[in-house]
C-alpha cells in the first residue's frame, strides 16, 4: 500500500483524523450527497424524507453538527408554517469529490465474490 505520510506524529492529529472527523455519523456523508444532489437548498423535510430511516430528531442533530462545522448553511425564514432550507458551502462542497471516489470504488466492487 502506498504510504502517503497523512499522519503526522499521532493518528489523532492527522488529516485523516480530521476528515474523519467532519464526515463520522451514520448520516452526515448521505446528507452531503442529497445536498449536493439537489444544490442549491433542500427544506428539512425534504431531506427527511430522501433519507428514509432517520429520525427527525437525529436528522436535525445532524445538521446542527454539520452547520457547526461549517459544511452546510442553514437560512431560516420567518414566515408559518416556519421555512428552513439547507445547502452546501464551499467547505462542504470540497468533499464531493470523495463522494464520488466512494461511488466509483462501490460500482467497481459491489458484484465482488467475497467468498
Amino acid at each position: 500500500m502506498e504510504n502517503h505520510h497523512c499522519a503526522v506524529d499521532h493518528f489523532e492529529n492527522s488529516g485523516f483524523h480530521y476528515t474523519l472527523s467532519m464526515i463520522r455519523g451514520k448520516y452526515k456523508i448521505i446528507i452531503l450527497y442529497w445536498l449536493n444532489e439537489n444544490q442549491p437548498v433542500m427544506r428539512f423535510n425534504e431531506l427527511k424524507r430522501s433519507i428514509k430511516n432517520i429520525s427527525f430528531k437525529t436528522l436535525s442533530n445532524t445538521l446542527k453538527e454539520m452547520e457547526k462545522d461549517k459544511l452546510i448553511f442553514r437560512k431560516e425564514y420567518p414566515q408559518i408554517p416556519p421555512k428552513v432550507e439547507y445547502g452546501l458551502l464551499d467547505r462542504g462542497k470540497s468533499l464531493v469529490p470523495i463522494l464520488y471516489m466512494l461511488c466509483q470504488w462501490g460500482n467497481k466492487h459491489k458484484d465482488d465474490k467475497l467468498l
